[in-house]
């Protein structure tokens, strides 16, 4: 049996076509803005629905992916490493920090022009993955700069580290494993409870296991779709919201049949899944995490753009996946 839903809860992810915003315009001077200026000004750009949202009364829980441009900023300038490079789980807590802070600033600042007093907080979040995840064995997420075919091989021999892709910008590879439980969730509904909007598991949490002596960090990096579908069931939210770069999902996407899609039961939503319909690297993570929220009891997923927030919510936007 489900657990009872809260029907004005929410778990909103925050994807990176509505994090990030567009290229920033190189350079300096009047008009022109450095790659964390520009972030910050699509922030505010991406947020506004958000905030209407927690002051019409919603308890909010906000899940997003990482700032642009997450590099080391440790190679020095003959492309070696000035220092070792973070570990994963360590890279994963910066990005948290980094981009909770960016998406608390710019809605305490809207808040601000607004009118509204929405508090806000973030969660240093941890997901727990199972030590014998399958993943470990096929890493399969690209990450970090590029590098030369000698260099690849001199990281791969001194660090362990799998390479792809083409000899003059090889890229590493690294496990992508299930989350399986958000430590956190507990403290996360706590807070959700008593009216902060809550921004948690950024870049999909710090991925640990759990071992005879507690918990463990890991070298891996975790999908924030699948991290927020988890933590919506663990909080009973009434709804899972994915906002990203359009207002409606399609099918048949950038093609002469492509026809947009206001609802999906889940049995339609899997057998698009196997048709490879929802490509794997954008809309596909969103509808299976989707499918497993409401399967799990959740009342339905949400597929949107930022500015279709509250329509979508009233049932006049979006796509929705149901029972």
């Amino acid at each position: 049996m489900s657990a009872p839903r809260d029907p004005r809860l929410l778990v909103v992810a925050l994807g990176g076509r509505a994090l990030h915003g567009p290229a920033p315009r190189a350079g300096r001077g009047p008009g022109r803005r450095t790659g964390h200026e520009a972030w910050l000004r699509a922030l505010e750009g991406s947020l506004p629905p958000v905030v209407d949202v927690a002051a019409a009364g919603f308890r909010v829980v906000l899940v997003h992916g990482g700032p642009p441009s997450v590099d080391d900023g440790r190679r020095g300038t003959s492309g070696r490493a000035a220092a070792p490079p973070l570990a994963l789980d360590l890279r994963a807590a910066e990005v948290q920090a980094t981009a909770g802070y960016g998406v608390q600033q710019a809605l305490g600042n809207l808040g601000r022009t607004r009118g509204v007093d929405v508090p806000s907080a973030v969660v240093l979040t941890r997901v727990e993955v199972a030590a014998d995840d399958a993943a470990f064995g096929r890493p399969t997420r690209a990450v970090g700069p590029p590098y030369s075919a000698n260099a690849a091989r001199r990281l791969g021999r001194e660090r362990g580290w799998t390479f792809l892709g083409p000899a003059s910008a090889r890229r590493r590879l690294v496990p992508s494993p299930r989350p399986r439980r958000v430590l956190e969730a507990g403290v996360i509904r706590r807070l959700a409870d008593a009216g902060v909007l809550t921004i948690t598991a950024g870049g999909g949490g710090v991925p640990v296991i759990e071992t005879g002596e507690g918990h463990r960090g890991v070298e891996a990096i975790l999908e924030e779709e699948a991290t927020a579908g988890l933590l919506a069931t663990a909080l009973a939210a009434d709804r899972l919201v994915f906002l990203t770069g359009v207002d409606q999902v399609e099918v048949g996407h950038r093609t002469t049949r492509a026809i947009g899609v206001e609802r999906l039961s889940l049995a339609e939503a899997r057998a698009l899944l196997k048709a490879r319909e929802f490509p794997p690297g954008s809309i596909g993570p969103k509808i299976e995490a989707a499918v497993e929220f409401v399967e799990a009891g959740g009342r339905e997923a949400i597929i949107t753009s930022p500015a279709a927030l509250r329509a979508a919510l009233d049932g006049r936007a979006g796509t929705r996946v149901v029972r």
